[in-house]
């Protein structure tokens, strides 16, 4: 008997296109590895069972099974993102637990496009730290389950590197879902401003991107052209590419550790011998980039929280809301966000792709983060993921990839960054990188 549950959305897409498989059967081979694993692994905050298995015939009795890229593929999204019929709660007691209306426009783009939304994933709080855990549920790295999936985005994250979904949705405002992703062995791209619709809901003053969280490159390309509304990009060579190789942290005072420089001399090393021009040049970060994240950061989430009971607030979400309270106007004006991408352009000029570790060091201990001091959270996050913030404040594309493992046995990671526009090459680059070094796609926790 085939089973479809740990095969790639493209697979499973394939397969019940071709009629081997019918929708159901799979919604429900994955509905029971939920119901099997995610007690281990926190990944879900709802679980969908009967709602995905009544919207699974739903796509098998649509007449149009050929023209759907992701027919039948179980995705789960990420719980700040409006699924009709379902509450939106943001990580949070202070949220309302009432059902959304209507999709937002990237689940809509998901559900057009075949998919069948199983469950909505654990965040942090309002999304604004870097692991996630809080009053709702902890998730946890289903490769080091002593260690946070990361976060924003970690329930999703967590739910894709335990195979309990092929594909799933989340958003990137200082680093949501390259974090995670690094964390958890997975492939991730935070679109460019304006590549994926923001819709409705917070975007930290334009610093927010929806994108995917996948296994494989194919299975990045393949949502992302879905959420993006183009047709997927069909693979070629990127050619010869002038790539920048940078084991510098942006943020003063913050080192990257061993096994995260050695993952990134390991790709270089890669993209070397695949043709491209590879060299050591730091992109020339300013002394301000660490104030400029965090009140454009702290600023988001004060937006965030307006409407919001501070009564029913997490302490460390409430101090944080508190600081940026005073630079909401100074974020929504975006100077601060175009001086860095002016003094950035000039390297971009010179480079076509630059490549640094995904993380400075691996995810801190998974637990009750969020009864910590808001101070001890700010610091945490600093030290471990540094290196991802800059490209939410120029805007410009940014990807995690796996590369080399760390002690532990689980996966490391690192970053590729580009131009405007460049979505398409770094995904080539990926690509590349998953050919000449490939990782494991799922966690063995079955």
């Amino acid at each position: 008997m085939t089973t479809w549950a740990g095969r790639t959305a493209a697979e499973i897409s394939a397969a019940v296109r071709e009629k081997r498989v019918t929708p159901r059967e799979v919604v429900a081979e994955h509905l029971a590895l939920i119901e099997r694993l995610d007690g281990r692994v926190g990944a879900f905050r709802s679980v969908r069972a009967e709602a995905a298995s009544a919207e699974a015939d739903e796509v098998a009795a649509r007449g149009d099974l050929g023209e759907l890229p992701l027919a039948g593929v179980p995705v789960a999204v990420k719980d700040n993102l409006a699924v009709r019929g379902e509450s939106r709660r943001n990580g949070s007691a202070a949220t309302p637990d009432t059902p959304a209306a209507q999709d937002h426009v990237t689940v809509a783009r998901l559900r057009a496009a075949g998919a069948v939304v199983v469950g909505l994933t654990h965040v942090p709080e309002l999304c604004v730290f870097g692991t996630t855990d809080g009053v709702l549920g902890t998730s946890r790295n289903p490769w080091d389950p002593a260690r946070s999936a990361g976060g924003s985005s970690g329930g999703s994250a967590a739910a894709v590197a335990a195979g309990m979904v092929p594909i799933a949705l989340g958003n990137d405002g200082m680093g949501s879902l390259r974090i995670p992703a690094a964390n958890c062995g997975l492939v991730a791209i935070k679109p460019g401003s304006g590549v994926v619709p923001a819709g409705e809901g917070s975007t930290w003053f334009g610093m927010t991107e929806h994108g995917p969280l996948a296994t494989t490159v194919e299975d990045t390309r393949l949502m992302f052209a879905v959420l993006a509304g183009t047709a997927p990009v069909p693979r070629s060579e990127p050619g010869t590419l002038r790539i920048a190789v940078s084991l510098r942290s942006p943020l003063a005072g913050v080192t990257i550790s061993r096994p995260y420089a050695a993952a990134a001399r390991e790709a270089a090393g890669v993209l070397m011998r695949a043709g491209h021009q590879v060299r050591r040049a730091d992109p020339p970060y300013p002394l301000s980039l660490a104030t400029t994240s965090l009140t454009h950061w702290t600023a988001g989430t004060a937006a965030d929280a307006q409407d919001l009971d501070p009564r029913l607030l997490t302490r460390r979400t409430r101090v944080h809301a508190r600081v940026g309270r005073p630079f909401m106007a100074a974020a929504r004006s975006g100077s601060a966000r175009e001086q860095l991408r002016r003094r950035l352009e000039p390297f971009f000029t010179e480079y076509d792709v630059l490549l640094t570790p995904a993380l400075a060091r691996r995810s801190p201990k998974a637990g009750p983060w969020h009864e910590r001091g808001w101070l001890s959270n700010v610091l945490a996050n600093t030290n471990y993921s540094p290196l991802t913030p800059a490209w939410n404040l120029t805007g410009w594309p940014a990807m995690a990839v796996p590369c080399g493992t760390l002690p532990s046995g689980a996966p490391c990671s690192v970053q590729l960054v580009g131009r405007p526009g460049s979505e398409s090459q770094l995904l080539e680059v990926a690509a590349q990188l998953e050919e000449r070094n490939p990782w494991r796609r799922t966690a063995p926790v079955h």
